[in-house]
């Protein structure tokens, strides 16, 4: 499946630190 971090990141109109955040947020999580 496809998250929205996953979205987020290849559309990539944000910040390079906020997709960090949530890729962290993510592995955090696991």
């Amino acid at each position: 499946g496809i998250t929205d971090g996953i979205l987020r990141i290849s559309v990539g109109l944000e910040a390079i630190d906020d997709i960090r955040a949530d890729l962290e947020r993510g592995f955090a999580a696991v």
